[in-house]
This record gives structure tokens, sequence and C-alpha cells, in this order.
């Protein structure tokens, strides 16, 4: 067994093409979730940009645990006359990666921006950010989802009176067990825990309930450390990365650090976008909206505390996400500003990322999916 951290011998598996889906706003040229295939022994797209699933604003997408299923959040303020979004699941077909329309069931509040899938491929949970609340969507056998089966709702408020007049969920990540179920707040400033059943499909609350975090920061995404130990928290509106010490047993969390993520001299108005930690476990990245840049921070192998380690432009503007091929060895950005996608190879040694090849354009980039 290689032991954390340490650098791997790539498969074949690791350097032959991939499929990339990517998730769209659809107010304009775009019309859903597109997809694209690279070539991970030359970092390049492959082919153009084709529609593979016309749904409206599917703003981030998540894929089941058997890599048939796709699930994508329809993020509105209204849906069917009422007031909630939505969330849509299709079945990819294994030779041409095309999407086929399954069926869609209400987000249980308004503007959904994040999905994700149980380890066991049983119920999909979804974010929504301006109402502030979190669903569990049940899945029948064949991929398709039912009526939301647990809401949980946030509440408080933030100083920032724009952007935290109320809660606002923006992510639900679980844990390796899937036993807790940990949410941002952005408008209230906290990283909600919940107690998670896979069968009933059911949030309760856990005790501890989570942790708050600095007034004002607004927090955003959320990425996991692989060894579990540790998740990392991105602020949105302080451009702060915060380490989470997580103690499984009890699901409680823990503020061990927290470092800024903007450049230095850097503006209030740079906000921060996405985070992920790269699969061997040895950095963390950012995006930054303003700056247009990747922030690459180094992970201790033992603390799991963070050192700045670079950064490098993100190829557009307005880096809303991005995302690390399975290997390690790829990352791509989506900027939104400029309609992009822009593929990063990474230096193993240093994880500092290096543009390969031209943009490539997508309208409205908001999420990539491999």
């Amino acid at each position: 067994m290689r032991e954390e951290g340490a650098p791997s011998t790539l498969a074949a598996a690791d350097i032959g093409p991939i499929r990339v889906y990517v998730g769209t706003y659809t107010g304009g040229a775009s019309r859903g979730i597109y997809l694209l295939e690279l070539d991970r022994s030359s970092g390049r797209f492959v082919s153009e940009p084709i529609l593979a699933g016309e749904t409206e604003n599917p703003s981030y997408l998540a894929l089941h645990p058997n890599g048939l299923l796709l699930y994508a959040v329809n993020e509105l303020q209204t849906f069917e006359g009422k007031p909630t979004g939505a969330v849509s699941a299709f079945s990819i077909d294994p030779a041409t990666g095309r999407l086929a329309f399954l069926n869609r069931q209400v987000s249980e509040g308004t503007d959904p921006c994040w999905v994700v899938v149980d380890a066991a491929g049983r119920n999909v949970l979804v974010a929504n950010y301006t109402s502030g609340t979190v669903a569990v969507l049940p899945l029948s056998p064949d991929g398709r989802l039912q009526a939301a089966s647990s809401v949980r709702h946030g509440s408080g408020s933030g100083p920032v009176r724009a952007r935290q007049e109320g809660p606002h969920a923006h992510t639900v990540v679980l844990d390796a067990a899937s036993r807790f179920a940990l949410w941002t707040d952005l408008g209230a400033d906290r990283v909600v825990v919940d107690r998670f059943d896979a069968v009933a499909g059911t949030l309760e609350p856990n005790d501890p309930g989570g942790l708050a975090l600095a007034p004002g920061s607004g927090p955003r995404h959320l990425a996991w450390h692989p060894s579990g130990r540790a998740v990392y928290v991105l602020g949105e509106l302080s451009a702060t990365v915060s380490t989470l010490v997580f103690e499984a047993g009890r699901g409680s969390l823990e503020l061990a650090q927290a470092l800024s993520a903007r450049a230095d001299g850097a503006s209030a108005e740079n906000t921060a976008a996405a985070i992920d930690v790269s699969p061997d476990g040895r950095f963390l990245y950012t995006s930054n909206r303003g700056d247009d840049d990747l922030a690459v921070f180094a992970i201790d192998g033992d603390s799991l505390s963070l050192a700045p380690a670079g950064r490098v432009p993100s190829g557009g503007r307005g880096p809303r996400s991005f995302a690390l091929d399975p290997s390690g060895r790829w990352l791509v950005a989506a900027n939104q500003g400029s309609g992009s996608l822009v593929v990063f190879r990474r230096d193993p040694a240093t994880g500092l990322p290096a543009t390969v090849g031209a943009p490539v354009a997508v309208p409205e980039p908001v999420c990539v999916l491999f």
C-alpha cells in the first residue's frame, strides 16, 4: 500500500482520454451541460464542446458512484409556478457520453447551487442558496429522483448585509463513512454538521452541531483531505481558507488555522470561488475572482496545516470553478467571465499549475466534472 503523499507510477488508465462535463448558466448562449474529451497524455482537449444534455441553469453537477448517472441542479428561483429550484437526473450513454433526461424533482429551496450523491448511491443531497435549505432526495433503483425525504433550514445572518441578510446554504459534503453531512451557511458564517441516515434518507441536527467561523467570512465551499482527518473551508467574502480538524466519532470540528487566499494588496472586491485538494493530499487549490488567479497551498503531512506555495493566473476572467482529474496531473479551470476552459499541468513536486494549449470556448461555464 502506497504511503500518503508518496508519488505513484501512472497507470494506463491515468493517461488515456477522459470525459469532462461542464455545467453552465443558460441565460445567454448556453443551452445546458456540455461535454468535451481530455487527452491525459498531452493535456489537450481532443474534441470540441458538444451539448450533452439540454436543461436550464445546470450550475453544479454530480456523478453517481456507478458512473452511469449524472445529476444537475437547475439553479432557479421559480419552478412550475412554485418558489423553488429543481434537480435533474440523466443517464449517461457509455459509448458517447451523451445524456438522456430521466426526471426532475423540486429542490425544496430557491437557487440550488450544489448537489452530491452519497457513497451507496441511495440519495442526492442538494444545497439551496437563497432559501438557506439543504434537502435529501432519495433515488429509485433506476436512478430517478424521488420527492425530498428530509429538509433542513438554516438560520441567522451576518455583518455583510448585502450578502448575509439571512441563511444561504452553499455546499453540502459527506464524511467518508456517510454518517455526517457538513454544509456551509454563507449567510450565517457557519459550517453545520448533521447526522445523515442513507437508508432512511434523513438529516438530523448533530451534537455538536457545527462550528461558527469569523463574522463576514461567508463560508462557501468545503474540500476534504483524503485522510478524512480535516476538511478545508473557503470563505468567499473574506477570501480565506481555513483548516478544520474533523473528529469522525462525534462529527465535531475544530478550527486549526485560517489563511488569506488573496494576493498581497488585493482589494476586498476579490472574492474566492472554488477549492479542491490534490488526490495525493499534498496540495490545496483555491480560485479568486477579481484577481483571476489560482492560489496554491502546500499541506503538511502530519498536521494537515497549510502554507502558501504560489499562485498563477487562471487564464481568463472570473474563475468560478475548477477540477482536478483523478490522476492529479491536470487541472481544468472554468472562467465564467471570459466563457473559457483552461487546462493546466500540475508540477508534482511544487504543486504549481502551468497552462497547456489555448483556452477553449464554452458559454458561461460554472462547474467542471471529470
